[in-house]
């Protein structure tokens, strides 16, 4: 008998198209009814139960009832950066949807990756911290480095005082757009929270789009441009 993880059957449930419409619509962040997820799966009401127990039972989704109503929503962080890094390999190798509109610039610039800035300005953030000496490598992923009490001060934020729980404190995610990292983990939701408190930004509606507005935007670009110390060098 083999032991180990059984990747087959979370790949399994997550290979089929109305399961990981579902799953992508909840990188939203947000917790949808099940007539939610079953428009946005393109699937009926009648048939969007099945799927949703499947994914409850995997411990992938779970639900979270409100007076009369039964949302649902991602199991946690760690299967959010499952999906992410999953839309990241399929626009890699080129498995992707076309879907024309004014709206795709406007996410590729800016969206939420279930609690943290995703897109290019989520890039830049990430790596406007590493330049400036924020954050650094480490074994348990980033850390904070020996500017980021100055680094992230604008934002209102102290390193030393986010919450961590079960979550690391900070890390890399792969961006399915711009194939390079920005800030996930506990800073990274962080970030985002100040951001949107700030009025920089706003989520819109129920999408993943984060509409940064002017001044916001060249707000948060002076806070990523201004001159800080060098940062510190890669550890051998």
């Amino acid at each position: 008998m083999k032991t180990g993880p059984d990747i087959a059957r979370i790949a399994a449930l997550i290979g089929d198209p109305a399961r990981a419409n579902i799953l992508a619509a909840l990188m939203s962040g947000m917790a949808l009814t099940s007539s939610e997820l079953a428009e946005e799966a393109g699937i009926a009401p009648q048939t969007v139960a099945s799927h949703l127990a499947k994914l409850h039972e995997a411990g992938l989704i779970f639900p979270r009832p409100q007076g009369r109503h039964r949302y649902w929503a991602l199991a946690d962080a760690e299967v959010a950066r499952l999906i992410e890094s999953i839309m990241g390999l399929a626009t890699h190798l080129g498995a992707t949807r076309t879907r024309p509109g004014p709206r795709d610039p406007a996410m590729r610039r800016a969206r939420i990756c279930y609690d943290h800035l995703a897109g290019e300005l989520g890039v830049r953030l990430h790596e406007a911290a590493i330049a400036a000496g924020a954050l650094q490598a480490s074994a348990d992923g980033l850390v904070p480095g020996q500017s980021s009490a100055e680094f992230f001060a604008p934002l209102g934020i102290s390193c030393d005082e986010i919450t961590v729980g079960r979550r690391v404190f900070c890390r890399e995610c792969l961006d399915w757009s711009m194939r390079r990292s920005h800030l996930a983990g506990a800073l990274g939701a962080a970030c985002l929270s100040r951001i949107l408190d700030l009025g920089w930004a706003r989520r819109e509606g129920k999408s993943r789009l984060i509409a940064f507005t002017p001044e916001g935007e060249r707000r948060f670009l002076d806070f990523l441009r201004r001159p800080m110390p060098p940062g510190n060098p890669p550890s051998s």
